[in-house]
């Protein structure tokens, strides 16, 4: 059943608190605001305790990974907290209201409230999409917490992908082929994902409609399809294909009619990433010798290289804002994640644990999703983009890899 959302109240234009400087989405974060979550209560009539504890945590575990809260669930609400969560919820049958609010506790005034209803399985989708609101109304930029990961699973003994809430919660299988399966990108409405699979032999480049499960095959030239990176209007492809001999990066449409060769060099060109704008597109290249971060324009010029440190850098990805790439560096026996400006300056270490790949922005650019094997198997790991809070994600103990993060479901 689809979430039906009602306005209950916004007191607070969004862009005056953010222009009253509660925080800044993308500052440092030096003054945490206090934040209480007070017991989920129910509505009416006899309550379910295991839904207000599960709302409990999902607030607690959504804004505490935020960033600018310090969430607190055993104190008074009067007791030094700067914000005041409130929720309550009512079950009949089976559907499921959720009714929540943010009190400025200092000023005494709401900052916002919703009203949700939907069925038992959206419970979880209902308390993300109001820490979402949480954060809009904290710092004028809606959360990322109702969106969705894909990534590679090897649940089945095979690499299959799945997709499962940013969270780690509700894996749910997307293919079931027997075969290898790799780099799932999302279109940008959400609702499509690219992917290469060897399933007939040849690893080709597949689109695939996730609520109807309509796939089609895009390119199975002869050799390598892979790489797919759809362009941020949703209608072009970038993707690596070796069928001229080399590994060069060319342009599709989203039906698989060749538009252009972006590269043209002996060397090997992989791992194209758009910029959010789509003018530019990051990738790696092996043309001085050792893999680097490269930067050209959305029609194969303007070449220039990116990344002068470190000989074998690879995986680049944008920021949502264009300001900040990902990307991972090999180190010793593995790999860590990086991130650097587009003009090559603040080229800036996020991990040092295990070996560490695959990293991707959440959104909303507050996270980075990304792969580590610091416990042992590889497994899905979530940090803020300055590299703090590192949390495992992971929904089962087998391997798994290659996150990519929809804010669009």
């Amino acid at each position: 059943m689809r979430i039906i959302l009602f306005l209950m109240l916004l007191l607070v234009p969004q862009l005056g608190l953010a222009a009253e400087g509660y925080i800044d989405v993308t500052a440092p974060v030096t003054r945490k605001l206090k934040l209480f979550i007070a017991p989920t209560t129910p509505l009416s009539g006899q309550g379910a305790p295991e839904v207000a504890q599960e709302l409990s945590e999902l607030f607690g575990f959504d804004l505490g990974l935020a960033g600018p809260f310090e969430v607190t669930t055993a104190a008074p609400p009067g007791a030094g907290a700067d914000l005041v969560l409130k929720s309550a919820y009512a079950v009949q049958g089976d559907s499921v209201t959720l009714e929540c609010r943010l009190v400025d506790q200092v000023l005494n005034r709401e900052l916002t409230a919703k009203r949700y209803t939907g069925g038992p399985k959206e419970l979880r989708r209902m308390g993300h999409a109001f820490s979402d609101e949480v954060l809009r109304a904290v710092t004028g930029e809606k959360g990322p917490f109702t969106g969705k990961i894909a990534y590679v699973t090897r649940i089945s003994g095979n690499k299959e992908i799945f997709i499962m809430d940013y969270d780690g919660r509700n894996p749910q299988r997307v293919t079931n082929n027997g075969s290898i399966n790799l780099k799932p990108d999302f279109a940008p409405s959400g609702k499509e994902i690219i992917y290469t699979s060897y399933k007939k032999g040849n690893p080709d480049l597949y689109r695939r409609e996730l609520f109807t499960g309509v796939e089609a095959r895009i390119s199975s030239r002869n050799g390598l399809n892979a790489m797919g990176a759809f362009a941020p209007d949703g209608g072009k492809i970038a993707l690596v294909m070796t069928k001229d001999g080399n590994s060069e990066i060319y342009l599709i449409n989203k039906e698989g009619k060749e538009l252009a060769r972006l590269t043209n060099s002996h060397a090997i060109d992989v791992s194209p990433a758009w910029s959010p704008d789509g003018s530019r597109i990051a990738f790696v290249s092996d043309r001085l010798g050792k893999p680097q971060l490269f930067l050209m324009d959305a029609e194969g010029g303007n070449l220039r290289r990116l990344t002068t440190n470190g000989a074998y850098n690879v995986t680049p990805r944008w920021s949502p804002k264009g300001d900040r790439i990902v990307y991972a560096r090999q180190e010793g026996g593995g790999f860590q994640i990086y991130a650097i400006n587009p003009d090559g300056s603040q080229d800036t270490q996020l991990t040092s644990t295990g070996s560490n790949e695959h990293p991707r922005f959440s959104p909303d650019g507050r996270f980075i999703v990304f792969s580590s094997t610091r416990d042992g198997a590889e497994a899905i790991y979530l940090m803020r983009a300055d590299g703090s809070t590192q949390t495992r994600i992971s929904p089962n103990k087998v391997q798994n890899s290659h996150p990519t993060w929809s804010g669009n479901w």
